[in-house]
């Protein structure tokens, strides 16, 4: 029976999309699956892990083939469509309930297929709030200049993901590894009606990052009890959240330190990456010693080498130093695009500001080392 002819081209991207979201190793055979669902003139693409799922729906009403539904395995499906010619016309026929042949030109391949009865499909909420709405722009750049502070591994489980907080006309994406605390703040353009909240795991942060577009192009996101949805053009893509308590950001973000040092982004960011050649390998420190109209950027190692750079800035305060672990700098400078950054600080031992002069949303928290 025909279950679907296209060419290589139309089945090749919605896969790439949805399979991104399949493990390399299952604990469940059927995970490794893609789910195609074909009604109504639509063909669905479904693939999860049993904590995230991805879901693409491309407009098949012109594409011969009956309804049906069936899962295969999505690298094998995916290997094969990248092998065969751009442009190629396939038939996909279904041989029984378990087998799924592929035909194209003079090649075919067979490919087990496990029933569609079995596959773990998440639920996505169906609440009668009104969703969050923001361009897949205005999400992706909130990923952007928060994804690196969050933790990679850490037994306080609600680090290792990305809180998403909105109440009225705003919403608040927050990453912390209890090192540094980055913080973007985007306005909604309709209210809430109440507060919500909700920790995305680090791994379904990746894959959102992923799929988004630098586009205009709408996303509505929904925060359920255990769930999170966001949902754009023809995609689903749906996360459990992380059941814990995110820390107060609002309370460690400083609001009175009395120094703010300006810097040019890229000079800044440059002159640390050469001086963090020669940072101890481990905990790479750099030390930044403020003097009249100057800053001093310093490192050294166990070798006895020493790495100095200075830039010239307006600071006219008492001499201060502090320190740094090189690389939390160079992660939100590599994040941020804006010309010039502020650094306000309090002194040697209070954790540092890292602000952009064109964006009041944004704000980066890093605490000193001990030199």
């Amino acid at each position: 029976m025909l279950f679907l002819e296209s060419t290589r081209d139309q089945l090749l991207q919605p896969l790439l999309a949805a399979s991104g979201v399949v493990e390399k190793r299952q604990t469940m055979p059927i995970l490794a699956n893609v789910l195609l669902e074909r009604d109504a003139g639509r063909l669905g693409l479904t693939a999860t892990d049993g904590e995230m799922q991805l879901a693409v729906r491309i407009d098949a009403s012109e594409l011969p083939g009956e309804e049906g539904r069936l899962t295969v395995n999505a690298k094998k499906l995916l290997d094969i469509l990248r092998s065969l010619p751009e442009g190629a016309v396939i038939r996909l026929e279904r041989d029984g309930d378990s087998r799924l042949v592929l035909r194209c030109g003079r090649s075919r391949f067979t490919l087990q297929a496990l029933p569609a009865e079995e596959f773990p499909r998440l639920v996505a909420p169906q609440g009668e709030d009104a969703p969050m709405r923001l361009t897949q722009r205005e999400l992706r750049r909130l990923i952007a200049l928060t994804s690196y502070a969050m933790a990679q591994q850490d037994i306080r489980y609600y680090l290792v993901g990305m809180l998403f907080a909105a109440e009225g006309d705003r919403l608040d994406v927050v990453t912390t590894d209890s090192h540094r605390l980055a913080h973007c703040a985007q306005p909604l353009s309709e209210p809430l009606s109440g507060a919500r909240e909700a920790i995305v795991p680090r791994k379904a942060v990746g894959e959102l990052q992923r799929l988004l577009a630098d586009s205009d192009e709408t996303v509505e996101v929904r925060i359920a009890d255990k769930q999170i949805v966001f949902r754009f053009k023809d995609t689903e893509f749906l996360s459990k959240i992380i059941d814990g308590r995110f820390p107060d950001f609002r309370r460690v973000i400083p609001k009175d330190h009395p120094i703010r040092v300006s810097f040019v982004r890229t000079e800044l960011q440059q002159s640390l990456q050469r001086v963090a050649i020669l940072a101890s390998d481990k905990i790479r420190p750099v030390k930044l010693s403020f003097s009249p109209g100057l800053v001093r950027l310093s490192s050294h190692n166990a070798e006895q080498e020493e790495a100095v750079e200075e830039i010239e800035v307006a600071y006219d305060g008492q001499p201060l130093e502090i320190g740094f672990n090189v690389g939390y700098l160079l992660d939100v400078l590599g994040a941020l695009t804006n010309e010039v950054v502020h650094l306000s600080l309090k002194d040697g031992n209070a954790a540092t500001l890292i602000t952009v002069p064109e964006d009041e949303g944004f704000e980066y928290v890093v605490m000193p080392m001990r030199l």
